[in-house]
C-alpha cells in the first residue's frame, strides 16, 4: 500500500509545489532535562497494549466462493459465502473475523455428510471476531462452510465502502469498492482475516448491467441475473493461493485503456468515464515495469491480467490487491496539457511501488503484520530502481535521499520512535506502523543492505527466497537467510541492528595526516533528536562505511564494516590538500559529524561542486540536524547554506527549502520572522533569476521542478519582482488570456494568495469549483492555507469539511493552513477540536486521522501545547494515533528548547548580514 504523503510526503510535495513543508520533527537541547520534562507529561512510554489473541487454527479454509450483491442506491449489499474448509480438530465452533456484517444462516456440511446448521452466532465486537455455535462437534476432514449475510457500503473509506462521483452530465452517483489492508476483508465478508491463512477465491459479483465489475481475476462468465432484468452475474477465474486482505472488487462507470506487456500479461488502466486519455502515461509505466520486475527477480508475473483503476474516494495513495490495483486518481491520471511534472513522477512511483508488491507481498506475504516493513520498506525501495530504468532522467536516487532517507531519520532521532520491526497484536495497532519508519527506514536500510552486498548477489537472493516462499508467508529472518546464502556475507548479524532496535548512529570522525596516509578515528552513540546520548549501554549497529577523498569524489577508496563503538582506519596515498568524506552517495543509515578541520576541508566542494549532489545533500542535513538537535549552533548552518549560491541540483534545492521551512516555521514564534524570509529571498534569488519564468530550449523534467520550487520560495517569501510577476500571470490565467503551464500553477496561486485578500480567495474556490481534474482541484486545496487573514483561514477551514472536498483531502486542507502561518497553526488546532467527533467519525481511526495530528500540531513550539495536546487527547482517545500523539508532543518540547536555545544568536546573525551583506 501506498500512503498518500509517502513518498513524496506530504511535506516534500507542498514543498515540491512551493508552499512550506509542515514542521516535521523539530527538535530540542539537553537529554536529561527534556526527558524529565517528557515524563512530567506522561510522554516517555507508549500505552501497554490490548490483550489479543490471533484466530484458533483447529478449522482453516482452502477455497472461498463469494457472491456479492451490492445495492448502490441504498448503499447495502447481500453476501453468499460457500468456503471449503478444513478441520484440523474436533470442534463444535468455527472463529472467523466479521466486523459490521449480520450474519442471517450458517451451516457447516462435512463432505459427503449432512449439514448442520450453527445454533448460534457470537459477536466479539471488540476483537472484530464471530464464533458460530454447532449443535454436534465437527469432525476432522474437510467440508463446506455455508454463510448468508448482509453488511453496510459504509463511507468509512475501508472495506467495502462507496465511492462518490459525478458523471460527465453533472450527476452524483457512487461506485461499491474496497480497501482490505490491513484488516478490513472482514467488513465484506466472514473470513480468517490474517495475512498467513492464505486459501484461492472464486467471487461472483451480480450488478446493474450497464455497471463494469471488476476483481483480482480475469472474467470467465457473464450472464443475466434470473431475479432481476436489469442486473447480471459476473463470475471471475479462481486466484491462487492469498491473503484475504490482498482480495479486491469494484463496481462502477469506467473507461479503459489496454496494451500487453511484452511478457503478454494483459495490462488495463481504467479511468473515470471521458477521461480514457488520462491513463496512458501510466499504462506506458505499468507495461515497461513488469517486465523489469520479472527480469529482476527472475520469476514471472503469475496472473494472466492486470488491471490499475482511479478511484474517486481513496484514503491511501494507492493498494497493491493481487490484479487489481487500485489508486487515488491524482496518483493514477495524467492529463498531457494539466499534469505537472511532478504529478508524472509521482504516478511513476507510485505504479512501480505497487507492481512490485506483485511479487513482494502478493507471491510472497509477510507472515504477521510484525512484518509489514518487509513488504512496505521493499517496495518503497525498488519503486526508485524501476523508476531510474524507465526514466534515468529524474535522477530520482538523489530525491530518494531527500523523500525518505531524510524523514526517516528525522522520525527516528525521536524517544518515541520504534524499531522497524514491530510486534503488532491487536488490529487497531497495525494502522500505528503505516509509517515512516516501516516504508522510508525500511526502504533506507535495503537501499544500504543492497549496496553492501551488490546488485548481482542482492538478485541472486531475492530469487531464492521469491521462489522458496512464493504462494506462502515468510519473515524478516527467511529473507536475510536467502541473501546470506547469496552473498556469503553476514547479513542477519548486520540487518538485526537496524530491524531490532530503533534509532540509527552519529558517526564522529577526525583526522590526522601521517606522512603520506590520512589516520581517521571513529566513533559512533546514538543520534538523538535532543542533543547527545546520555543514557548507559549506548546501542550499537554494524555499520557498513564508505570513505570517498577528492581525488574521486564518486569512487569509494575504502569501505568497511564498523563493528564496534571505536574504530581507526588508515587511508593510503591522501595529500593534505584532499578532503576525505564519508557516507558516499548518502546510502548509509547514518549522520555524521566532522571535526572542525575536516568540515573545513569540505566546504569549498560546496561551491566548487566537486563534491557529488547527493553528498552536498547529504552534508547539509547532517549539519542541520546536528543543529536541531543542539550539537551545533544553527547559525553556522546558515553560512554553510549561503554556500549554496551556485548549486543547479533540484534536489539539492529541494531539500535546502525544506530545512529552510522548518526554520521559518519555528521562527514564526518571534518578532523577527520577516528577517528570515530576507535570508530566503537572498539565498533563492541567484537562481531564481537564473531560471526566469519559461523553460528553456534544452531544458528538462528536474529544470521544471526547480523552477516551480524556487519562484513558489521566493514569492511566499514576498520577493517584489516574482510577487509582480506572479500577480500579472494570475490575472491573464484567470481571464482565460495565457493559460498558465501545470508547472506554474502551484507556486503563482501560493504566491497570490499569501498576498492577496478575500477576492483571490473566491477567485481560487472558483478556480476549484470549475477544475474538472482532481490533481488541479488538489493543487489548489493545499494551497489554500496560505492566505493569511483570520477570516479568510476560517473560510478555508469550514471549506475543508465541505462537499467540495472529498474526505480524503480535507486533510490536507487543515494541514495547509497549520502550516501557513502562526495563526493558521492556532486556528487549525481549535478547529479540530471543535470539530473532533466529525473528523474522527470520518476517518474511524486509519492512518490519515494520525497524518491530520501531526500536521496540525507539530509545528508548535511552545511547552504549554505539549500538555494541552496530550489532554486533549486522553479526553478524546484516537487508539491508532496514539504513538503519533507522543511524537507530536515530544517535537513541540524539542522546538520550544531550540528556540529558547537559538533564537538570539540566529536573530543577531541576521541582523549583522542585514548591516553588512555577504558577497555571493
Amino acid at each position: 500500500m501506498w500512503l498518500a504523503a509517502a513518498v513524496p510526503s506530504l511535506a516534500r510535495r507542498l514543498l515540491l509545489l512551493g508552499s512550506p513543508p509542515p514542521p516535521l520533527l523539530l527538535l530540542l537541547s539537553r537529554s536529561s532535562s527534556r526527558r524529565r520534562r517528557l515524563h512530567s507529561l506522561g510522554l516517555a512510554a507508549m500505552p501497554e497494549k490490548r490483550p489479543f489473541e490471533r484466530l484458533p487454527t483447529e478449522v482453516s479454509p482452502i477455497n472461498y466462493s463469494l457472491c456479492l450483491k451490492p445495492d448502490l442506491l441504498d448503499f447495502t449489499f447481500e453476501g453468499k459465502l460457500e468456503a471449503a474448509a478444513q478441520v484440523r480438530q474436533a470442534t463444535n465452533q468455527i472463529v472467523m473475523n466479521c466486523a459490521d456484517i449480520d450474519i442471517i444462516t450458517a451451516s457447516y456440511a462435512p463432505e459427503g455428510d449432512e449439514e448442520i446448521h450453527a445454533t448460534g452466532f457470537n459477536y466479539q465486537n471488540e476483537d472484530e471476531k464471530v464464533t458460530l455455535s454447532f449443535p454436534s462437534t465437527l469432525q476432522t476432514g474437510t467440508g463446506t462452510l455455508k454463510i448468508d449475510f448482509v453488511g453496510e457500503l459504509n463511507d468509512k473509506m475501508k472495506g467495502f465502502y462507496r465511492s462518490r462521483y459525478t458523471t460527465p452530465a453533472g450527476e452524483v452517483r457512487y461506485a461499491a469498492v474496497t480497501q482490505f489492508e490491513a484488516t478490513d476483508a472482514r467488513r465484506a465478508f466472514p473470513c480468517w482475516d490474517e495475512p498467513a491463512i492464505k486459501a484461492t477465491f472464486d467471487i461472483s459479483l451480480v450488478v446493474p448491467k450497464d455497471r463494469v465489475a471488476l476483481s483480482n481475476m480475469n472474467v470467465i462468465d457473464r450472464k443475466p441475473y434470473p431475479d432481476d432484468e436489469n442486473l447480471v452475474e459476473v463470475k471471475f477465474a479462481r486466484t491462487p493461493v492469498m491473503s484475504t486482505y490482498l482480495v479486491a472488487f469494484v463496481v462502477g462507470e469506467y473507461d479503459f485503456v489496454e496494451t500487453r506487456s511484452k511478457d503478454g500479461v494483459c495490462v488495463r488502466v481504467y479511468t473515470p468515464v471521458g477521461k480514457a486519455e488520462q491513463g496512458k502515461f501510466a499504462l506506458e509505466v505499468a507495461a515497461k515495469t513488469l517486465p523489469f520486475y520479472k527480469d529482476y527477480f527472475n520469476v514471472p508475473y503469475p496472473l494472466p491480467k492486470i488491471d490499475l483503476i482511479a478511484i474517486a474516494d481513496f484514503a491511501a495513495g494507492a493498494m497493491e490487491n493481487w490484479g487489481l490495483v487500485t489508486y487515488r486518481e491524482t496518483a493514477l491520471l495524467i492529463d498531457p496539457k494539466n499534469s505537472c511534472s511532478s504529478s508524472r513522477q509521482w504516478v511513476a512511483l507510485v505504479v512501480g511501488h505497487e507492481l512490485a508488491h506483485q511479487w513482494f507481498g502478493n507471491l510472497v506475504t509477510m507472515e504477521w503484520w510484525t512484518h509489514l516493513w518487509l513488504n512496505e520498506g521493499f517496495a518503497s525501495w525498488i519503486e526508485y530502481l524501476c523508476v531510474d530504468h524507465c526514466f534515468p532522467e529524474y535522477d530520482i536516487w538523489t530525491q530518494f535521499v531527500s523523500a525518505d532517507y531524510t524523514r526517516a531519520q528525522e522520525l527516528d532521532a525521536l524517544d518515541n520512535s520504534h524499531p522497524i520491526e514491530v510486534s503488532v497484536g491487536h488490529p487497531s495497532e497495525v494502522d500505528e506502523i503505516f509509517d515512516a519508519i516501516s516504508y522510508s527506514k525500511g526502504a533506507s536500510v535495503i537501499r544500504m543492505l543492497h549496496d553492501y552486498i551488490g546488485d548481482k548477489d542482492f538478485k541472486k537472493g531475492m530469487n531464492m527466497y521469491l521462489t522458496k516462499f512464493q504462494q506462502k508467508n515468510a519473515a524478516t529472518e527467511d529473507l536475510w537467510e536467502s541473501l546470506e546464502s547469496a552473498s556469503g556475507k553476514p547479513i542477519a548479524a548486520v540487518m538485526n541492528t537496524w530491524t531490532k532496535q530503533m534509532g540509527f548512529p552519529l558517526i564522529y570522525v577526525e583526522a590526522e595526516q601521517v606522512e603520506d596516509d590520512r589516520v581517521l578515528k571513529l566513533s559512533q552513540k546514538k543520534f538523538c533528536a535532543s542533543g547527545p546520548y546520555v543514557g548507559e549501554d549506548c546501542p550499537q549497529w554494524m555499520v557498513p562505511i564508505t570513505i570517498s577523498t577528492s581525488e574521486d569524489p564518486n569512487q569509494a577508496k575504502l569501505k568497511i564494516l564498523m563493528d564496534k563503538p571505536e574504530m581507526s582506519v588508515v587511508l593510503k596515498n591522501v595529500k593534505p590538500d584532499q578532503w576525505v568524506k564519508l557516507n558516499l552517495g548518502t546510502v548509509g543509515f547514518y549522520r555524521t559529524q566532522y571535526s572542525s578541520a575536516m568540515l573545513e576541508s569540505l566546504l569549498p566542494g560546496i561551491r566548487d561542486l566537486s563534491l557529488p549532489p547527493v553528498d552536498r545533500l547529504g552534508l547539509q542535513n547532517d549539519l542541520f540536524s546536528l543543529a536541531r538537535a543542539g550539537i551545533i549552533s544553527t547559525v553556522e548552518v546558515l553560512k554553510v547554506m549561503e554556500a549554496f549560491v551556485n548549486e543547479p541540483n533540484y534536489t539539492v534545492w529541494s531539500d535546502l527549502s525544506c530545512n529552510l521551512g522548518i526554520l521559518s516555521t519555528l521562527l514564526s514564534h518571534t518578532d523577527f520572522y520577516e528577517e528570515i524570509q530576507e535570508f530566503v529571498k537572498d539565498v533563492f534569488s541567484p537562481i531564481g533569476e537564473r531560471l526566469g519564468w519559461d523553460p528553456k530550449p534544452g531544458e528538462g523534467h528536474l529544470d521544471a521542478l526547480l523552477r516551480g520550487l524556487v519562484l513558489g520560495k521566493l514569492g511566499k517569501a514576498g520577493h517584489k519582482a516574482t510577487l509582480e510577476e506572479a500577480r500579472r500571470r494570475f490575472k491573464e490565467h484567470v481571464e482565460g488570456k495565457q493559460i498558465l503551464s501545470a508547472d506554474l500553477r502551484s507556486p503563482v496561486y501560493l504566491t497570490v494568495l499569501k498576498h492577496g485578500d478575500g477576492t483571490t480567495l473566491d477567485i481560487m474556490l472558483k478556480l476549484h469549483k470549475q477544475a474538472d481534474m482532481q490533481e488541479e482541484k488538489n493543487r489548489i486545496e493545499r494551497v489554500l492555507g496560505a492566505t493569511l487573514s483570520p477570516e479568510l483561514i476560517q473560510k478555508v477551514l469550514t471549506f475543508a469539511l465541505s462537499e467540495e472536498v472529498r474526505p480524503q483531502d480535507t486533510v490536507s486542507v487543515i494541514g495547509g493552513v497549520a502550516g501557513g502561518s502562526k495563526h493558521g497553526r492556532k486556528a487549525a488546532w481549535k478547529f479540530i477540536k471543535d470539530n473532533w467527533e466529525e473528523l474522527y467519525n470520518r476517518y474511524q481511526g486509519g492512518f490519515l486521522i494520525s497524518r491530520l495530528i501531526k500536521l496540525s500540531v507539530e509545528g508548535f513550539a511552545v511547552d504549554k501545547m505539549a500538555g494541552e495536546v496530550k489532554a486533549f487527547f486522553e479526553s478524546h482517545p484516537a487508539p491508532s494515533a496514539e504513538r503519533t500523539i507522543q511524537q507530536c508532543c515530544e517535537n513541540i518540547l524539542l522546538n520550544a528548547a531550540w528556540l529558547k536555545r537559538d533564537a538570539d544568536s540566529i536573530h543577531q546573525y541576521l541582523l549583522q548580514r542585514k548591516a553588512s551583506p555577504p558577497s555571493v
